[in-house]
């Protein structure tokens, strides 16, 4: 068995996104896609990017260009172990972003997940994210900063749409160098308890890990 890790299109990215991760919907932001390959088939991809947020480094002291976040982990079943594959996608990122200083990524809870993948590659658990008030918008569940703009073009739009409130999610940090490390080691916090059937096991698609961000930073 051959594992081999690459760039890949908005295309293979989407659609590895729309079939295979549990929320079929690609982020909105910038992204950057790496596709993921067994046996020369392609099996999904891994898309990192900007978040949401605009300040989602600004609690550590980083700029919106050493700050990133892991948005989608898509992948159809294979065989390699989800941690393994994300940890050669993390290095071909830096090797292309090299300013890149701290990744942050989400387990979301209100889907079964807590993170299981980022607890097996060492990622910092740092406690929740503040909750998520979503709208249902064109037959969509959306989170509240996206809508933003259609609420603006349309006063009336908040008060008809029918709204929600999630749970907050768990937030884990990667930092990728010795100092970033020492500065948020001491955030670290005992791991959320694995939810109900999530695990790194090898042969598990990705229906368990992977995550939009929330509205707020912690």
């Amino acid at each position: 068995m051959s594992l081999h890790l690459d760039w890949c299109s908005h295309e293979a990215a989407k659609y590895a996104v729309e079939h295979w991760h549990y929320s079929k919907r690609m982020p909105k932001s910038r992204q950057v896609y790496i596709g993921v390959w067994e046996d020369e088939t392609f099996i999904g991809a891994i898309t990192f990017g900007k978040s949401i947020t605009p300040y989602l480094g600004d609690a550590y002291g980083l700029s919106h260009t050493e700050c990133a976040e892991l948005t989608r982990i898509a992948l159809t079943k294979h065989k390699e172990p989800v941690s393994r594959i994300a940890t050669i996608a993390i290095k071909l990122l830096k090797l292309q972003s090299p300013n890149l200083r701290l990744l942050v990524s989400y387990a979301d809870p209100n889907v079964g997940h807590n993170g299981s993948i980022y607890q097996a590659m060492n990622w910092i658990y740092v406690g929740n994210s503040s909750a998520i008030k979503q709208y249902y918008w064109r037959g969509q569940w959306r989170n509240d900063t996206p809508m933003f703009t259609a609420f603006k073009t349309n006063p009336n739009l908040r008060k008809s749409c029918e709204s929600r409130e999630l749970t907050e999610k768990y937030k884990y940090l990667m930092p990728l160098d010795n100092e970033m490390r020492k500065q948020i080691e001491p955030l670290r916090k005992p791991y959320p308890k694995r939810g109900r059937g999530e695990t790194d096991n090898a042969s598990q698609s990705n229906e368990e890990t992977g995550g939009a961000s929330p509205t707020r930073p912690l």
